[in-house]
């Protein structure tokens, strides 16, 4: 037992300095061998935790999502709130995630146009990514259009309009360097509001 548990000790400390070559070298030009140096171990042992780096990549994303996914079922599930309100904390839930990840943000673009280089569809990655998030946002649009605190409205349409935002607050985050998003946050809010009943 307290090997597995040294294991994913260790496991995690590698994830850590690797997302910090990822960071500065982005993901086309972080090497095995250069996590491997920063970390302060051979590429042998390396190979002992991850087959590559796409998988320490696509590890270093998962642990990131599943403890946003953690925040946004413990707000879906908050009796004290109505279904606007949840909606609107949900989404400055993840504006914040990502304001706090703004570097990795970069390397994860870095990576959708690698893939997209290979001629894989980085749609199909990014959907599987961010299913769970979309299906919470229609979870609480249906409680709320249930409980009369919504407006009828067509799901699909209201989760794409609501799951804009995110793509919008990674689009300033990113590609127009913005430092926060207090405007999005804003416009979110005002539009969130327009589908109280």
């Amino acid at each position: 037992m307290a090997v597995a548990v040294e294991h994913d000790k260790r496991r995690e400390k590698i994830l850590d300095k690797a997302l910090s070559v990822f960071m500065d070298d982005g993901f086309e030009n972080a090497t095995f061998q250069k996590i491997a140096d920063k970390c302060g171990i051979t590429r042998t042992i390396l190979y002992l935790y991850f087959k590559n780096k796409k998988e320490i990549f696509n590890f270093s994303l998962k642990q990131l999502l599943l403890s946003a996914e953690e925040n946004i079922n413990s707000i879906r599930a908050d009796k004290s709130l109505n279904s606007v309100d949840k909606i609107t904390k949900v989404l400055f839930s993840v504006f914040k995630l990502l304001e706090q990840n703004r570097q990795l943000l970069s390397v994860v673009l870095d990576y959708l146009l690698h893939l997209s280089k290979s001629e894989v569809n980085p749609e199909v990655r990014v959907r599987r990514r961010t299913v769970r998030l979309r299906h919470v946002l229609s979870a609480i649009l249906i409680e709320g259009v249930k409980s009369g605190e919504i407006k009828k409205c067509g799901l699909k349409g209201m989760n794409d309009f609501l799951y804009s935002f995110v793509e919008s607050a990674i689009f300033q985050l990113t590609v127009l360097k913005r430092k926060n998003l207090n405007e999005l946050k804003e416009t979110a809010a005002f539009a969130i509001k327009q589908l109280g009943s």
